[in-house]
Formats: C-alpha cells, structure tokens, sequence
C-alpha cells in the first residue's frame, strides 16, 4: 500500500475529488453552504496537525462538489432558467458565437436534408412588443438549411425562433438528447425555421485561426484527388474534426464494427503526431527537455486549430503529462499520468465525467494500464522460442513467419485490453456488443495510422510541394477506401455484431469484479480467495434472483410515432415477442428502430398490422429487413391505402411470411377479437382495425388500434367478455375511441391513449379527456405523458411513462 502511495499519489486525490462531483450531482447543495464549509475544513486542517491528512481528503471531496455546484448553479438573475423556466417563446436571441457553427446531413423522406447546429452565448433576449432584457445562457440553436461560410465564431447575432428546454426522450434507451446538452451548461435550444431568421451584427469579424486553417487543410488534402467522395471526407472528420461527413449511413458500419473511434481527434492522433516529433527532433539530438518544450505546444495547436474538442483536449493534457515526465527524466507510471490528466479536465469542466466520451476513453486508457502487462506476458510465453537455439541457425521463413505473428499478435494483444474494459461502457451508451472489433481493429489501426501519417505529411509539404503532397493525398485516400471496405466487410460477418439492453448497476459491478480478479491474480492468493469468491458469489446470487424476476415478466411499451402509434410486446423468452404496427417511416427511423435496438432486439419474430392507415404500416419494408422478420399478420380485410397495398402485393410475392386472421385466431398469447371472418365493406380503414386480447400472469390487456365507432359498435354487439385491467387505444379518424358503452363493458384500471403532438387532428380532444376524467382509470396520454411501459410481473402491475407518472396495483 506504501508503495502504491508513493508511486501512484494522484489516484487517490482524484478519486476523493471524484467522490465529490458524485455526490453534488445526486444531491443538490445550496453553492453559498458548501462553499463555507469548504472554507472552514481547509482551515481546521491547517490548524489541526493531527488529523490533518484526513481533512485534506475531506478537502478535496468538497472541492468536487464545490466546482460542479458552481458549474450548475442559478447565480446570475438574468439566468435563462430564472426567465424562461419550463416555458416554450416564440422570442429574438442576442449573443456571440462561441465556436464556428456546423451542418449535418440526413434522411427526411428518402431525400437528403441539411441543419446547421450552433451555440450562442446569449446576451439579452426580445419578446414581441417589448424591449430588449438582458439574460446570460448558453443556448443550442437549430436551423433548417446551410448557414452561410462567414457565420462562423465571434460574431454578434440576432436569431429569431421558438425557446425552449430540449425534447425529453420518447421512449426509454433513447438519446437523452436534454441530458447530453445539459452536461455541456445548455438548458435551452432555439428552433429557427430558416437562415433568413438569422441576423449578423459585426459582419466585418475575421474567422478564427482554426477555421482559417480548416479552410486551408481541406484545399492541401483534396490536391491531387478527382473528386470530393466519402473517403476523402472521412479522412478530413479524422485528421481535422470535420463533422459533417459522419451521417447516420456512412457511420453504421463502422460503428458495427467497433472501429468508429477513429474519427474521434484523440489518443490516436495525439500519440502519433506526437512519436512523429520526438523522433525528428531526437534524430537531430536535442535534448529532451528542449524536446518537450517544442513538442507540447505544437500538440496544443493541433488541438486548437482542429476545434479544440473534449476528445483531443483530454488525450492532449495526458500527452503533455507524460511527455513532461519524460523530458524532465522523471519516472513515469500511466496510472498515475491518467489521474493527473482526468485531475486536470474535471476541474476545468467537471461534468466531463458524465459524458460518454469521457468514460470510453479514460476506461480504455486504464485497462491498457491494467490488463495489457498480464496479457503481454501470456503473449510472450505463446511465442516463445527454445532459447538454446539462436536466430541465426533458424530457416528464414521461420523467422519471417515469427516476427509476423508477434506483430498481429501485439495488435490483438492491445484491441484485446481495450475491448474488455470497453464492454459493458459500450452496451450502456450505444447498446451494441461486437466481438468482430477484435479482429477489425487489428487491421483498422495501422491503416488509419497509415492514413493520418499521410495527411499530416501532406499538410506538413503542401504549401511549396504540391506535387509531394499529391502522393500523401492519394496514398491517404487509398488507406481510407480500405478502412470502409473492411468496416463494412466486419459489420456484415455473421455474429460480429449484436444489439444488447443497458447493463444493470449489478452487472456493471460483478463483470468488472471478477474482470479485475482474473487479471491482477488475486485468486492466487490464499489469505484473499475465499473473500473474493464468496464477493462474487454473492453479486452472482443477486444477478441470477434479478434474471429470474425478469424472466417472468411481460413487458409492453406504447411508443407514440408522430401520428401513430406502435405497442411492443416483450413477453417472456423470444417466441411470443410481437410489435403491433410500427409507424410511417421517418419517426420508425428516429423512434422505433434504436427503441427496439436499445431492448437488445436482433431479430423480431412477429409484425402485426392493424389496419392500413400509412401512419400505422408506412415503415412495415424498414422494419421487416433490418429486423429480419418471419411473420407479418394482417387481417384479410382489403384496404385502399397504396402503401398497405404494396405491402401485401409484397406478402403474396413470398406468402410463407405472410398470415390473416380474424375472429378467435390467436396470435401467440394474443386472440384476435375483431373483425369477424364474415364482414361488410368498412366505410373507413380504421372502422376494420384488428383488435387483440391477451392475458398475462391474470392480468387482461386489450388493444384496441383506431377501431372507430362502428367497429366499437360493432364489436359490443358481437358480445363475449370484453373486460380488461388495461386498455390501449389511438385515434380513429372520425369520432372518438372508447364511447361510453365500450368502456362500461371493459371497465379498465388503467388507460393508454395514444396521441400525439403532431399533425394537430391527432391530439385527444377536451371532450374526451373530460369524458375519461370522470372514469375511476388512470389515463395516459403519449402526447404528454411520452411513451408508457407496462411491466406485467407474476405479484403485480406496474406503470410508467416517460414524464416521471407511475401506478402500481
């Protein structure tokens, strides 16, 4: 332990200073109270010798929680959180630019569409009719289509929009995308139609360097190369943080294939240019102190001229960190550099430790530190040769064939160390498992160390060799075709890749328990064996009584699609598992698929159709292929929709997908309550909507789609017992759901109604919501309350939705 304490004395203070930010971010503390008794224990630990080491710990722990207070506090009165509140303003903002605004491309109905993504740091604010009020906050403005080339960073603008607290998530595991923004100090974004809603007030304001050289980099990265294609935009997101290229479509399958790291400016680059200077200017033998001090500032400017991102700035502070050691001759240790350098970012911004980024890459770092020594020397021991026998009496292309196999295997060796301190990090945030990054990291990292090394060669002899920097160019373009030939080449291999749910907190603690046992020995040890068996039994025993809890349970989830609706039935083991609609094909797109994604869903092995309406089947083609599902049902009743009579023109091309029931079928533990085998026309789509029942551990949900008020009539008049303890229902076109009569025989506890914001004809009515107000039931609507699970255990049902409303009974 004394040895621990003298080599490594930053972990502990950072741990103490970690414990803090942990603490203030679970409980919210007045930043005046805290600060004094900050004060005051830094006081009595200056007076109090004995006790002295303890309350610089103490210190420290308040110190955390003193800055991530000071960073999350209402201080000014002119605080956006003290005028806007929850509210939502159609107003002017006035602010400067803190960073150059960016664009992304993506899909709005199949066509390629652009938003420009800013921040202004806002000055004042102006509502109609009234004058300009001063107000202080950092707010996310977001406009449709491309700002011009001379909005960029440090200008004074005047933005016209709609004010507001960023969209909750719909349903749960998707992107919080309010909590992302409020990590970063924003709490408002501004809707703004359209550029002309923007105004710039000091037209005359020069780019900033990092622009300028952006500017210049793209112009001396493109000589040579015929056209503006994806690998040349890739290689500039790599080696400049460009960001627009990265769309949805072009990153899949390199995050598929655990290799979308490489786009992040971080410890890749960092590290490589890095390498690169030490070895010029030690080949020209300066001595490491003037080494160091050329290369940590050159290091910093790449960092500011590429956008000063969190990424780069963490790998640049723990770069500095070690080169600093190395060129004062100081004796490094990487846990110790790691902890100065998280040390570090967390007190310039403390609410770094809850991003995503963060965690990956200082989670990666530490189990390079921790695991690849023990795996380095199993590495040794696989490749080791008789050492009676020396290299010179081998056959060449033994020898060939070893220094082969010990480079692939120090490759793997590292992706190895990385990958599994990375697992359950990764499940969390981007719900992905993918054993095929061993292998394609392997490959993928050399090339892009390749390509960068190009790039940087390219930009370092652009400007008086063109001609040079042509066959860096092409040279990096080639690489680059490569890195996405062989991304999606892994992406694509069966079982490289699966969707998987978030990780408990139990199952965070006992895989990396056991992860540290085995690699640090500590089995080995006698005096500490039976403690950590009997530690990890015990985190065993809770985990398999969790599984068994979950087993048993059914779970539905209403997702509300922007007019539609969809319900997911997660009933227990994978045969009964079953989505009822699934939405037109643009929320599908941002709503049902990383929904499905984040419950672990692979394969789905049943779509049901209710009825033909496009906002309830329009993205049944999406969903069926990237899914691959085995059965579609439907009702045989013929609607007029176009899109649900492609559907079915499709079903009949390959009917072994395809099934049609009516009344009494079953659809697993579903039965098909409506419509009859025997029907009239319907006058409208909705009036034929298939409505199901199902009953799970005794407790009775129906759903009953947009059934409208003749198929309601219709479906009383059939008689049978129709009660239920839960009711879903959307809107029908014409009329309400639920008329009175309905809801008599049902008598419900709980009801879902499924309406949405938008279109505004899709909204629940007053007169509904004042007709269902009068029942005994607890009604949901999605609009408001977002998408509502049903949990149905074998003790009991529980409700939630997405605005915090829960019931249990």
């Amino acid at each position: 332990m004394a040895d621990w304490d003298i080599k490594r004395p930053f972990v502990r203070v950072v741990l103490a200073y970690v414990g803090g930010i942990l603490l203030a971010d679970w409980i919210s503390f007045p930043l005046a109270g805290l600060g004094v008794l900050t004060l005051a224990v830094g006081l009595v630990a200056l007076g109090w010798a004995k006790y002295r080491a303890t309350l610089l710990a103490l210190l420290v722990f308040l110190t955390g929680a003193v800055n991530l207070t000071r960073h999350t506090a209402v201080i000014s009165p002119h605080d956006l959180r003290i005028l806007i509140a929850d509210r939502s303003e159609f107003l002017v903002v006035r602010g400067v630019l803190p960073q150059t605004p960016y664009h992304r491309i993506y899909d709005q109905n199949s066509e390629p569409a652009v938003r420009s993504l800013a921040q202004v740091a806002v000055s004042a604010i102006k509502r109609r009719n009234e004058p300009w009020q001063p107000a202080s906050g950092l707010v996310a403005v977001s406009t449709k289509g491309l700002l011009p080339p001379d909005c960029h960073a440090g200008h004074q603008v005047e933005v016209v929009g709609v004010l507001q607290p960023p969209a909750a998530p719909v349903a749960e595991g998707l992107f919080d995308y309010r909590a992302y923004l409020r990590r970063a100090g924003i709490y408002y974004q501004l809707q703004v139609r359209g550029t002309n809603d923007w105004n710039l007030l000091t037209p005359t304001v020069p780019p900033p360097v990092s622009d300028r050289f952006l500017a210049w980099a793209k112009k001396i990265l493109s000589l040579g190369l015929p056209a503006e294609d994806e690998p040349l935009q890739l290689l500039w997101t790599m080696t400049l943080g460009w960001k627009a290229a990265l769309t949805d479509e072009v990153a899949a399958p390199f995050m598929r294939s655990g290799t979308m790291h490489i786009f992040a400016i971080s410890g890749l680059h960092i590290a490589l240019i890095a390498g690169i200077l030490v070895a010029l200017l030690r080949v020209l033998q300066l001595p490491r102190a003037l080494c160091g001090f050329i290369i940590i500032p050159l290091l910093w400017f790449y960092t500011g001229v590429t956008g000063w991102q969190a990424s780069a700035i963490r790998s640049t502070v723990m770069m500095s960190v070690i080169i600093a050691g190395w060129s004062l001759r100081r004796p490094s240790d990487l846990l110790n550099s790691l902890a100065v350098a998280g040390g570090i970012i967390l007190l310039w911004q403390p609410q770094q430790l809850f991003q995503a980024s963060f965690q990956l890459s200082f989670f990666v770092v530490l189990s390079l530190a921790l695991f690849s020594p023990v795996l380095e020397a199993i590495r040794r021991r696989w490749l080791a040769a008789d050492p009676l026998l020396p290299d010179e009496m081998r056959p060449l292309w033994q020898r060939w064939a070893r220094a082969v196999a010990g480079w692939l295997s120090a490759g793997f060796t590292t992706s190895l160390a990385a990958w599994l301190g990375s697992i359950p990090l990764i499940a969390y945030f981007f719900h992905l498992f993918t054993p095929v990054s061993l292998l394609a990291n392997v490959i993928v990292v050399p090339l892009s160390s390749a390509a960068l090394a190009s790039n940087l060669a390219s930009l370092l002899v652009g400007g008086w060799w063109p001609g040079l920097a042509e066959l860096f160019n092409h040279s990096a373009w080639f690489w680059m075709l490569l890195m996405v030939r062989l991304s999606e080449w892994a992406a694509g291999l069966p079982g490289g890749c699966f969707q998987v749910g978030a990780p408990s907190v139990l199952g965070f603690g006992l895989y990396y328990t056991a992860l540290v046992v085995v690699m640090a020995g500590w089995l080995k040890q006698p005096r500490w064996r039976w403690w950590i068996c009997g530690g990890l039994a015990a985190m065993l025993l809770l985990l398999a009584i969790q599984w068994q809890r979950e087993r048993h349970t059914t779970r539905l989830t209403v997702l509300p699609l922007r007019g539609g609706s969809a319900v997911y039935c997660d009933a227990p083991g994978k045969a009964d598992d079953a989505l009822i609609d699934c939405g037109d094909v643009t929320p599908a797109q941002f709503v049902l698929q990383p929904f499905l994604q984040a419950q672990g869903l692979n394969h789905l092995p049943r779509l049901v159709l209710t009825h033909g309406d496009l906002k309830r089947v329009g993205a049944t083609e999406m969903i069926s292929r990237t899914f691959a599902v085995p059965e579609i049902v439907t009702s045989p009743v013929r609607f007029r929709s176009p899109v649900y009579r492609e559907i079915v023109a499709g079903l009949e091309r390959t009917p072994e997908r395809w099934r049609q029931v009516n009344s009494g079928d079953a659809v697993g533990p579903w039965t098909v309550l409506y419509p009859p085998a025997q029907h009239d026309d319907f006058p409208v789509a909705d009036a034929a909507a298939l409505v199901l029942a199902g009953t799970f551990n005794g407790v009775r949900v129906l759903l009953l789609s947009d059934v409208g008020r003749p198929g309601q009539e219709e479906l009383l008049a059939r008689g049978g017992d129709l009660r239920a303890d839960i009711v879903v229902a959307g809107l029908p076109v014409e009329g309400e759901p639920l008329c009175e009569g309905l809801l008599d025989a049902i008598r419900p506890r709980a009801v879902v109604i499924a309406d949405s914001e938008l279109p505004a004809t899709r909204r629940a009515s007053p007169q509904l919501r004042a007709r269902l107000g009068q029942r005994k039931a607890l009604v949901f609507y999605t609009r408001e309350a977002g998408a509502v699970t049903l949990e149905v255990r074998p003790r009991g049902v529980g409700i939630r939705a997405m605005d915090g409303t829960r019931l249990e009974f």
